[in-house]
């Protein structure tokens, strides 16, 4: 009985989604799974992808309403704000 008919689940975050991700991208460079396993490995990892990327689009307009839609610079060094 193969484990390929399993459906992935969600991740639990954002944080989570990006660690799978990562080990994902580490297993399929070392080269060392089979086919079948590096085109699910390749499958799951667009999923995660797609979840990550909607993620981020949601908290881009979360604050966006915060900020009044209008986005300000980031100043990392506090030099920006001199007046």
């Amino acid at each position: 009985m193969s484990k390929k008919n399993v459906p992935a689940s969600e991740p639990a975050s954002f944080e989570q989604a990006m660690a799978e991700l990562e080990r994902l991208v580490t297993q399929m460079e070392e080269g060392e799974l089979p086919l079948e396993a590096s085109v699910a490995a390749y499958q799951r990892g667009s999923e995660l992808v797609k979840y990550c990327a909607a993620q981020l689009d949601k908290v881009e307009n979360q604050v966006k309403v915060l900020e009044g839609d209008m986005l300000k610079p980031f100043a990392a060094d506090g030099a920006g704000d001199e007046a």
